[in-house]
């Protein structure tokens, strides 16, 4: 079985975060979710647990971040083309996400980053392997 990830995101607003990554075109897995939580499926092995500011308080002892201030974590993502990268950057910027950075263009690697309506920021990139190894 390969290895999966869960990575828990505190949310001010559940529906509002959830309908946010809906319109990138990722779904949320029931069998995980109530509504406190949402099981959002990023892949076979990815997951982002969202929840609630209140929920996210259960686990922890320390102060939740407020991610429009301090940036607490950059979750980066794979994409299979430039254009792949443009198209999840450009639905979340349009569907209430927020900018994050320079587009990175280096030939063999491309990438750029929003913020989702929690602030978190989010990578998506692009990269040739062949050419990144000098195999072009």
């Amino acid at each position: 079985m390969a290895q999966m990830i869960f990575v828990n995101l505190p949310v001010k607003n559940l529906e509002t975060t959830v309908g946010f990554f809906g319109k990138l075109g990722f779904t949320t897995n029931p069998a995980f979710s109530d509504d406190k939580t949402a099981c959002l499926v990023i892949s076979d092995t990815i997951f982002a647990m969202l929840m609630t500011e209140e929920r996210f308080k259960e686990f922890t002892k320390k102060d939740v971040v407020d991610a429009s201030t301090a940036t607490e974590v950059i979750l980066a993502l794979s994409a299979d083309s430039r254009e792949k990268v443009d198209e999840i950057a450009d639905a979340a910027l349009a569907s209430g996400g927020f900018p994050a950075g320079e587009t990175q263009d280096m030939g063999f690697m491309y990438g750029r980053s929003f913020q989702d309506p929690d602030h978190h920021i989010w990578e998506v990139m692009w990269m040739d392997e062949a050419a990144a190894q000098g195999e072009s």
